[in-house]
């Protein structure tokens, strides 16, 4: 007897029609047909089944901010970073959690279960910290929450941006963060890398630093934070994100930097919204793209991931929590749109993601928690396609979101793929 059977399923890797029995909160069993009863039955009728999608990269603390206390009129990182300065200083834990909390109940109707957010560090009140303490509190029923100790004006720049950070991560955040090409001398940048490794080493806690973000091929500290994960045995517990600048550096230093990165296990996180609004800016033609080496980085073996990063922020004024809007732009500037490639950019958004978040009990397999969604697509080729409504989510076995199918139908291989319609979000508690 299961507690609920998924019926007649596609799944990720490319099975098709299968049942998914659920008891106690985890996945029992992953076959054709089963036999058995259950208390609830959900007839996927041919619709992709997918572990919830993953956001290993995230700025909660100022998500749907946008227009406070102004616009970003040029568009660009650095204005983004100057407008959050003057929003930083006014903002209330209130506020904080307040818009923390709408956007969580719109990545669990986006099938979004896992996010990890970076929190600035840069104020000394650290109302931002506490602010993000509590939503995680608040959202731990249907969304696992991971903070990073973020110091956006630079660890060293920063006044008492090293106190303040220690001060974060006492407080109780999970990851250590940093900056490192927005310090203000190059060594300053490389120092602050070595530092803040040997606090996560001696924590014993994970790393996840912006790193890189700049079009300048000469920007490399994502080597130096290779060989500071090596010295202090971080393998596979460090993160880089953005590492925009490798799309601009000479490939002959690229072809020693990749098996680094490879030998010290880091987990590469993409941004493809941000990152191709953002880099480029000084280009006229030939414009540069500004993400990262995706294709390559893959085939050298490193776990990628992408992340949404921002949603009507002062650096972004779009983005909707889809992770599939992600994956589609992803796909488009990287150029991979084999079939083989969107199952590649399927799994950063998805098992990629949860590896670099370190999360346990993901995925589909017997035994993994029963965190599952069914889309309105009937594989993942289509997924990133139509991006979909996310029909059923479910934690732990037990349904917390439901959304209408969305009317006007396409046909393809003699499927509905439906273009229009609404959500509902269900609160879990």
């Amino acid at each position: 007897m299961f507690d609920l059977i998924i019926r007649n399923a596609n799944l990720p890797d490319g099975r098709k029609s299968i049942d998914i029995g659920i008891k106690a909160g985890r996945i029992a069993a992953v076959e054709r047909s089963i036999a058995a009863q259950a208390g609830e039955e959900i007839d996927a009728s041919g619709r992709l089944v997918s572990p919830p999608f993953v956001d290993p990269h995230f700025h909660l603390d100022a998500t749907l901010s946008l227009g406070k206390p102004r616009m970003n009129v040029s568009g660009t990182l650095l204005e983004g970073i100057a407008l959050w300065g003057e929003l930083r200083p006014i903002v209330t834990r209130e506020e904080l959690v307040e818009r923390a909390l709408r956007y969580c109940d719109l990545a669990v109707t986006q099938g979004l279960l896992h996010i990890r957010t970076h929190v600035d560090t840069s104020d000394p009140r650290l109302v931002t910290v506490e602010a993000m303490i509590e939503v995680r509190e608040k959202v731990a029923p249907y969304i696992d929450l991971q903070l990073v100790a973020f110091p956006q004006d630079g660890y060293y720049r920063a006044e008492a941006g090293i106190e303040a950070l220690g001060r974060a991560l006492d407080m109780g955040v999970d990851v250590v963060g940093g900056i490192p090409h927005f310090e203000r001398t190059m060594g300053e940048g490389t120092a602050s890398v070595e530092a803040l490794c040997r606090i996560a080493a001696d924590r014993g806690l994970p790393v996840d630093m912006h790193c890189d973000e700049t079009d300048d091929p000469l920007s490399r500290h994502i080597e130096t934070l290779a060989a500071q994960t090596i010295r202090f045995g971080l393998e596979g517990r460090v993160a880089g994100s953005h590492l925009t600048s490798m799309h601009s550096m000479d490939n002959y230093y690229v072809s020693k930097l990749i098996p680094l990165m490879a030998e010290a296990k880091i987990n590469v996180i993409a941004n493809p919204l941000i990152n191709i609004m953002l880099q480029g800016r000084h280009d006229t033609y030939p414009k540069r793209r500004g993400m990262t080496r995706v294709r390559e980085l893959m085939e050298a073996g490193l776990n990628v991931a992408f992340g949404h990063d921002c949603v009507m922020d002062p650096w972004y004024s779009m983005g909707s929590g889809d992770m599939l809007e992600v994956g589609h732009m992803a796909l488009h500037v990287a150029q991979m749109a084999g079939i083989e490639d969107k199952n590649r950019i399927f799994e950063a958004l998805t098992v990629n993601s949860a590896k670099t978040m370190g999360l346990e009990g993901y995925g589909m397999a017997a035994g993994c928690h029963a965190d599952l969604v069914v889309l309105q697509a009937a594989d993942v080729q289509e997924a990133l396609r139509l991006k979909p409504n996310r029909l059923v989510v479910l934690r732990r076995g037990k349904i917390i979101a439901r959304t209408a199918p969305r009317i006007g139908e396409l046909f393809l291989e003699g499927r509905p793929a439906t273009i229009d319609g609404g959500r509902d979000f269900v609160p879990a508690v």
